[in-house]
């Protein structure tokens, strides 16, 4: 019977069971360079059978989120190896999630303190990012307004992708989950309500508003090969300021049919909680199985449960888990034995030190 810990084929990996560590910001990387504090993080949550990164930044224009990774340099590069090894050890596979927040930044965060860069030069009304203040303090702040990319930029920032990809390889990594959810730079272009471009990338028609996120695939895929790029998606998602559109489920029908061409490594979608409900409508993640042969990932309020049911009803392969992993490092185990989970601690999920980050004890160890 196939449930959570049953083993599953990705492409030439085999995972020890299918729970995936989904990508989540911790903002511990000082100075964009992972530490050797991230070894131990990403190392102890390696009972789940695929780790995805945090969000690790493509250039320095693509930082939206203080101290996360990045993966332009070869110190990032030579600092994510151990990161690696450590996860490989475990016998987990571990994919990194590389990112480019567009719009969702501040003026502090980018190069020369420019505007950032976006598919658009509307603000991101009303969402706020990460930073550190002037007197050292760190917290929340209204995004910046962006500055739209030129038609002529646009192919340097697709580059930047795939030369992302080819660092993740080089640092070990078995592949790389493209960003493509939450309000971030690919989904500036995918919804028709930021997206006011009138160029081939804008959102007159469907294909124009996926012609920049199949771009970023299809270098990222020349760059390393299909088997070693996944991608991200939130269908309906309204994180970052992002609001309904007409032709939204079919815009996103339509990348997955683009998608299936290109046979990746999977597909990860991310079901938000907006509001105290889900965002993806009934029967779409049916809609997205019967197009889509490949591994499918799904993320987003999921417990041991609701993993098995998908599973066993065949409309997913892996079910992703983010913030229990904060404060269960041993979650597999966990549900396994049906051990009580430890509840997490927002207060410490970004920046700080070893607190509410390596410091959580696997059920085993509690006294």
């Amino acid at each position: 019977m196939t449930d959570l810990f049953s083993s599953y084929q990705l492409g030439k990996l085999t995972l020890k069971n299918r729970a995936a560590m989904a990508p989540m910001t911790r903002s511990r990387a000082t100075g964009a360079v992972p530490t050797p504090e991230m070894v131990r993080y990403y190392a102890q949550r390696a009972g789940v059978g695929l780790i995805v990164t945090e969000g690790t930044i493509i250039s320095p224009e693509g930082c939206g989120w203080f101290d996360s990774p990045g993966i332009w340099s070869d110190a990032q590069v030579t600092a994510w190896a151990p990161v690696v090894q450590a996860v490989h050890d475990q016998g987990a596979a571990i994919f990194a999630q590389i990112w480019h927040v567009g719009r969702a930044s501040h003026t502090s965060l980018q190069p020369g303190g420019k505007p950032p860069q976006s598919a658009t030069s509307q603000t991101a009304e009303g969402a706020r990012t990460f930073v550190q203040n002037p007197d050292g303090t760190q917290g929340f702040v209204p995004m910046s307004q962006p500055q739209a990319l030129t038609t002529d930029e646009i192919p340097v920032v697709v580059e930047a992708y795939a030369d992302a990809a080819e660092n993740a390889i080089k640092a070990g990594f078995d592949g790389v989950e493209i960003h493509g959810a939450n309000g971030y730079l690919i989904e500036q272009f995918l919804n028709a309500n930021v997206n006011d471009r009138t160029d081939d990338y804008g959102a007159q028609t469907i294909e124009n508003r996926l012609r920049f996120a199949i771009a970023v695939v299809d270098a990222c895929v020349a760059r390393v090969g299909a088997d070693k790029v996944a991608i991200r998606l939130s269908p309906f998602g309204r994180v970052n300021a992002l609001t309904p559109f007409d032709g939204e489920a079919e815009t996103y029908l339509a990348l997955v049919e683009a998608l299936e061409a290109r046979k990746l490594a999977y597909l990860h979608l991310m079901d938000q909680l907006v509001g105290g409900a889900r965002v993806m409508p009934e029967g779409f993640l049916a809609q997205v199985r019967a197009g889509w042969t490949g591994a499918l990932i799904l993320a987003g309020g999921l417990d041991l449960r609701k993993a098995d049911a998908l599973l066993q009803a065949g409309l997913i392969d892996i079910a992703a888990f983010g913030v229990p992993l904060t404060s269960n490092p041993d979650l597999v185990e966990r549900f396994r034995h049906g051990w009580p989970l430890t509840p997490s601690d927002r207060a410490t999920l970004y920046g700080g030190d070893v607190r509410g980050y390596t410091d959580w004890l696997p059920y085993s160890a509690h006294p």
